[in-house]
């Protein structure tokens, strides 16, 4: 699939709020929850460190360029991203937030409306089933066979692009048009 990357955002017509772009990202594959570890530090399983790579080219290809990254700062988010990274040419500063680990989707939508006025792209890298609810709750146009992909289910190492017209600031149900979905098994 080839994503839509469109124009840097810029300020609305209306002299509102700046259109933005939030690219949500799931951590890849971690090692099982059954092993003898704390959740938080469960670290990336074979495939897990085989896919988040692919994540970072999908995204180096796409051309989507973002301003910073929202991580949560568990050991399978900080691993997935690290590896991610090193496909981009520049990347961009990270921000570990404890409020993104395990986060519900009113907590990682106050975290952004903080963290990205005067940004035109966020990265959002974070967990199910949080992310996967932001993604299905604020994507509310788009092309109409990725609406349905991201409705049933977020990959591990996944990627959701949104494009959001009223910005970080206007972030409510339904409000971005989804602009490119892709996974490891694309």
């Amino acid at each position: 699939m080839s994503p839509n990357p469109g124009p840097r955002p810029v300020a609305s017509p209306s002299g509102g709020a700046a259109a933005c772009r939030l690219l949500l990202v799931r951590h890849a594959k971690a090692v099982s929850k059954n092993r003898p570890i704390a959740d938080f530090e469960r670290p990336l399983g074979k495939r897990g460190k085989a896919d988040a790579p692919r994540t970072g080219r999908w995204l180096a290809d796409s051309g989507l360029g973002c301003d910073l990254v929202l991580c949560s700062p568990s050991r399978r988010t900080r691993e997935t991203w690290q590896l991610a990274a090193r496909a981009l040419e520049d990347p961009p500063p990270v921000v570990y937030d404890e409020r993104l680990y395990n986060a519900a989707p009113s907590a990682l939508v106050a975290v952004m409306a903080e963290k990205g006025p005067g940004l035109g792209c966020l990265v959002l890298v974070g967990h199910n089933p949080g992310i996967h609810q932001l993604a299905a709750a604020l994507c509310g146009s788009g092309p109409q066979d990725l609406l349905e992909r991201v409705r049933a289910g977020f990959p591990t190492s996944g990627v959701v692009a949104v494009d959001l017209p009223g910005g970080w600031e206007r972030l409510s149900p339904g409000s971005g048009t989804l602009t490119a979905f892709w996974s490891p098994a694309d």
